[in-house]
């Protein structure tokens, strides 16, 4: 198998990340899969904690996340991350939706506040405009 010469490896693209944080299996299985089939790279944590906990993988291009989760919510999970300069695009979900909670984490720079269940097509949508350079 030949090497790439570096200056080619160079100028390969960077492929997009998108994390999901999100305690239900099934959500997080099938955000996976959608994020593969529109081409970018998916990671996804159990919990906030489990996201916090990973150090070796870097920030993600993008989030989502839901905002119900047992030991840290979606909200305090922005907190943290906001607090400690780590910023990037973030979507949350979630099925208890509060006028409360979606105007503290749009406040705090959430890209949208989607609830649940959400159509593929609308979070499609919504990674394509986080994600678009001229939307940063």
């Amino acid at each position: 198998m030949a090497l790439l010469p570096a200056r080619r490896m160079a100028d390969m693209k960077h492929m997009t990340i998108i994390a999901i944080v999100d305690d239900d299996d099934g959500v997080r299985s099938s955000l996976s899969s959608l994020i593969r089939s529109l081409g970018y790279e998916a990671r996804s944590y159990g919990s906030a904690r489990e996201f916090l906990n990973d150090r070796e993988s870097g920030d993600p291009d993008g989030m989502i996340a839901d905002i119900q989760m047992p030991g840290m919510m979606g909200d305090q999970l922005q907190a943290e991350l906001v607090a400690a300069g780590r910023r990037f695009p973030m979507i949350f979900m979630t099925a208890f939706p509060t006028a409360a909670t979606r105007d503290r984490v749009m406040a705090a720079g959430a890209r949208a506040f989607l609830d649940k269940p959400v159509e593929p097509d609308i979070i499609a949508a919504h990674l394509a405009a986080i994600l678009d350079p001229g939307n940063r």
